[in-house]
């Protein structure tokens, strides 16, 4: 029998045109309300989840158990590149989930292979290893930089990491983010990072030496507040990398494959600044977990048999998927430079005649908009507005918008913003 929460789910997406609107908002709430008790008897509290019960998504768009519909600007954190239900994705995972779905990595599968060189190709490094996620992408990456640097000195450890920056939850990854709002209760983390500012290249140079086996950077920091590194500070860490001898690490979670409208962020200054490895998820897998770790020979041999694997990374259906994205995402990449740069525009217009925006920042579709004061109730208002939107450092607005989003999008989207911050600007704290 179906959980009560799934078949009133599905009635009230399937009986959405028939029912009254009175009807379908009773249902959905009903819906919403029995899903929501169930996750408070029975999951770990960790998440605080706005209360909307998403059900299908089609295009840019997703719908809840109402059938609200609302403009994904979020797009699963990143995630769901191409959207919801893109028609090549869909008929991919038809397709390879009916033949071979997981195989493990004791026996070679079609794809993986394929798919490595793809990356190859883009990245500009030489080795792939396949993860689930970013956090599992950064791991395998601080264990390549450590086994580096042991194998010059048993001292070579440091890793050398930028205040600001976000590149996971688990220990390691947690070991590198330069936020102590995420580090604390976890501490004492892995010895041997040091912190310092991002842009900042007299500090990179006083910190980076002998005993430095990896330099770890996002081109875009993300969660951090969408703030981009400069080119000469790009620059700067190639050059101390390549000085002592170290590993120059860009974490690409959430700035890459595609979302500055290039395949990587570090791509967008010619000629590039080229890592020594870097790592990637969210859009690559278009909702299904695959991340990747992507290294030059040198970096690669680092690790040698036995002494890293994934039970999952890399499967046949992830892969088949990832390769399809691919192919999709490399054509979109002009459209997402170009309404990318028309979002910001729109949002720059605006600031114009509204002071309290501070700075918007960005390349492509990733999108930061600063206000002079904490805003996280534009999240909320933007519900109101049928636009998820997430805020991050309190004060500012990120958008990670799927790669399809056309400048009708944006139009619409802009018309919300504009309601939703004349509203923030008129509560806003008096100084």
């Amino acid at each position: 029998m179906a959980a009560p929460a799934v078949t009133a789910t599905r009635r009230a997406s399937r009986t959405i045109e028939v029912m009254s609107t009175s009807e379908v908002l009773e249902q959905g709430r009903s819906a919403t309300d029995h899903v929501a008790e169930l996750e408070r008897e029975y999951l770990l509290q960790n998440y605080a989840r706005y209360p909307i019960l998403l059900v299908r998504g089609k295009g840019a768009y997703v719908y809840d158990a109402t059938g609200r519909r609302y403009l994904d600007l979020i797009s699963g954190i990143g995630v769901n590149a191409l959207g919801h239900g893109y028609p090549r994705i869909v008929q991919v995972i038809k397709q390879q989930a009916s033949q071979l779905i997981h195989t493990s990595n004791l026996y070679y599968n079609e794809f993986q292979g394929k798919l490595a060189k793809r990356l190859c190709e883009v990245s500009g490094m030489k080795r792939i290893f396949f993860t689930n996620s970013g956090t599992e992408s950064m791991e395998g990456a601080l264990k390549m930089i450590r086994a580096h640097g042991r194998k010059s000195s048993e001292d070579k450890i440091e890793i050398v990491s930028l205040e600001n920056s976000f590149h996971g939850r688990s220990l390691g990854a947690l070991s590198v983010t330069g936020q102590p709002k995420y580090r604390r209760d976890f501490e004492p983390l892995l010895p041997g990072v040091r912190f310092v500012p991002p842009n900042d290249t007299t500090a990179l140079s006083q910190v980076v030496g002998d005993k430095t086996a990896g330099i770890v950077i996002e081109a875009i920091q993300g969660e951090g507040g969408v703030y981009p590194m400069g080119e000469d500070y790009l620059r700067k860490a190639r050059e101390l990398a390549d000085r002592y001898d170290a590993l120059l690490l860009f974490d690409e979670i959430q700035c890459g494959v595609g979302r500055p409208g290039t395949f990587f962020a570090y791509q967008m200054v010619e000629p590039y600044v080229l890592p020594d490895i870097t790592v990637a998820a969210k859009p690559i897998g278009c909702g299904l977990p695959l991340g990747f770790i992507a290294a030059n020979e040198r970096a690669a041999a680092a690790i040698g048999a036995g002494m890293h694997g994934s039970t999952f990374g890399g499967g046949p259906l992830a892969c088949r998927v990832a390769l399809e994205a691919l192919d999709v995402i490399e054509e979109l990449l002009p459209s997402i430079s170009s309404v990318g740069s028309y979002f910001r525009m729109r949002f720059t217009e605006l600031a114009k005649h509204m002071p309290f925006i501070r700075e918007v920042r960005g390349a492509g579709l990733m999108i930061g908009v600063e206000l002079d004061f904490p805003c996280r109730e534009a999240v909320t208002l933007a519900m109101e507005e049928g636009m998820l939107i997430n805020v991050t450092h309190d004060t500012v607005i990120r958008l990670l918008p799927p790669y399809i989003l056309t400048e009708q999008d944006v139009d619409r989207a802009m018309e919300g913003f504009e309601r939703i911050l004349r509203k923030l600007g008129d509560s806003r704290p008096k100084a």
